[in-house]
């Protein structure tokens, strides 16, 4: 395992408080053409994540190493857990959201809006109603790298509530370029939202004028947003993976590695990792260690905090 020790970037004295002494990013594997979506199972002592171009799902443990978990996978992106433990997963190859249970039964929950095939869903978060909430950008349809090409069939890219009682798929926000990375408040009672759109995704870099920022909403009834507020903007790329810690910091994929912003929007400093960072999640013992998707490899380091995420 590679250890990069000078990864901490403060913008303020607060943020080295957010980390144990000696803390180092380490490198735990590589091998990969675009990490993704990572998530962690306490009781199995095991990473997930997707390697998106490569049409694979990989899981890493401290105890066993590296292995396949699932081959195709659909080109899976984002994941995480429902409240019964099992595995909610975004697929750009098959344009929907399914779910792995725990004794490895798979299942499709929504592909389609109004009748119209989704896009290419991204980003997913589960709320502590069983709600999936997730983000829906055309990157797995944009070429045939990171899905299958296609042209979008509903013509925007939104962000959506699915309701597994009622079986209602609803769109909470359809003012977003390209809807990415999602996290709840740790009370749920907003939903932060990364824009991309600066990013092409289509092999051609950037485009200047296009955002790049993360926003904040209130959650209304459980079901609805309102007063959007840009709470960061990324100035190395573009946001990407969100997470939440139990105190509500906000931590977020960018270019150069992480981003640690207050709700109010102040940023405490940055992870700096030596490749660009697509998605993070909290894991470990007691859910400290912070697990980092990176291009081609997967990085840890410890901090102080607990990641506010289920189960």
């Amino acid at each position: 395992m590679t250890k990069h020790a000078a990864c901490l970037a403060p913008d303020t004295p607060r943020f080295l408080e957010l980390f144990p002494a000696g803390a180092a990013l380490t490198k735990l594997c590589t091998g990969f053409i675009w990490a993704e979506g990572p998530v962690w199972f306490s009781e199995l002592n095991e990473l997930r994540f997707s390697d998106i171009p490569n049409n694979r799902m990989m899981r890493w443990s401290p105890v066993t190493g590296l292995s396949v978990f699932r081959q195709p996978s659909q080109r899976t992106n984002g994941h995480t857990r429902d409240r019964d433990g099992n595995m909610i997963s975004c697929e750009h190859g098959g344009r929907c959201v399914s779910r792995t249970y725990l004794d490895g039964r798979y299942e499709m929950i929504v592909s389609h809006w109004n009748d119209k095939r989704l896009n290419s869903p991204n980003d997913v978060v589960v709320k502590s109603d069983g709600t999936i909430w997730f983000t829906d950008p055309p990157y797995g349809i944009i070429s045939n790298h990171e899905g299958i090409k296609a042209e979008s069939e509903i013509g925007k890219n939104q962000v959506y509530r699915f309701d597994p009682a009622s079986g209602d798929l609803s769109v909470v926000a359809d003012d977003f370029d390209r809807p990415n990375g999602l996290a709840f408040s740790p009370d749920e009672s907003e939903l932060y939202i990364a824009d991309s759109g600066y990013a092409r995704g289509d092999g051609f870099g950037f485009e200047e004028g296009r955002p790049r920022h993360v926003r904040g909403f209130k959650v209304v009834d459980g079901k609805s947003l309102k007063d959007s507020r840009v709470i960061a903007v990324i100035d190395d790329k573009v946001p990407d993976g969100l997470r939440v810690d139990t105190e509500g910091l906000l931590w977020i994929s960018a270019g150069d590695g992480i981003h640690c912003y207050t709700k109010d929007g102040e940023r405490l400093g940055r992870i700096l990792v030596p490749e660009t960072v697509a998605n993070l999640t909290f894991g470990g013992f007691g859910k400290s260690r912070l697990f980092i998707a990176a291009t081609s490899s997967i990085y840890a380091i410890e901090t102080a905090r607990v990641g506010a995420q289920w189960p």
